[in-house]
């Protein structure tokens, strides 16, 4: 890579902040997946909640 090419990708970054970076891309990343298990969970207690009702055997009958 000649400087040109050089000039051209940006600055470079110390790794620390792409470790900032990665850390805090994580850290959303797991806020946005505890938001989801949070949201199943609401759905599965309201499901738990609801009887099952058994289906009837007519209803089963292709034919």
């Amino acid at each position: 890579m000649d400087n040109s090419e050089t000039k051209s990708a940006g600055p470079i970054e110390p790794a620390s902040d792409h470790s900032e970076n990665a850390a805090q891309c994580a850290a959303s990343n797991l806020l946005d997946f505890a938001a989801q298990l949070a949201g199943l969970a609401e759905d599965l207690k309201a499901l738990a909640a609801r009887p099952i009702e058994p289906i009837p055997l007519a209803a089963l009958d292709p034919f």
